[in-house]
């Protein structure tokens, strides 16, 4: 079987003065594997959620993980390891409090990270995703 590319998308850079085009997708399942790219405060259509608000960064990082989840044959229950990235230490109780809600009897294996930026200023957070499908 083939890896399943979900959500498949051009993006458009430029850096250090060189243009170029990155071929992506949001998720990836890998035969019974699910990696799903790092998921922020920007949704589906571009739009970005909770700019200055950590929390509902992390809201919207999840739902749009467990519909990528979902796209790719599995759910919430499969994670079985999460990165979290912050741009503050501040920002730990109002994700975290989230991520809890969220991943509530999922039981992950998680690294938390403090970093001094993200690809845009405005994101506060971002949550990488592994999962397992077994069944």
């Amino acid at each position: 079987m083939a890896h399943q590319r979900i959500r498949p998308y051009e993006h458009q850079m430029e850096y250090e003065g060189e243009a170029f085009e990155y071929e992506l997708a949001m998720a990836v399942r890998a035969g019974n594997r699910i990696f799903v790219r790092g998921q922020t405060g920007l949704d589906f259509d571009g739009n970005f959620v909770g700019e200055g608000d950590p929390a509902l960064q992390a809201e919207n990082a999840m739902k749009c993980t467990e519909v990528l989840l979902t796209e790719a044959g599995g759910q919430l229950s499969d994670i079985v390891k999460t990165t979290v990235y912050l741009t503050d230490r501040e920002f730990r109780v109002p994700v975290f409090s989230v991520l809890a809600r969220w991943l509530k009897g999922v039981r992950p294996c998680q690294t938390g990270l403090i970093v001094n930026g993200l690809a845009r200023p405005e994101m506060l957070m971002e949550i990488d995703v592994e999962a397992v499908i077994d069944r």
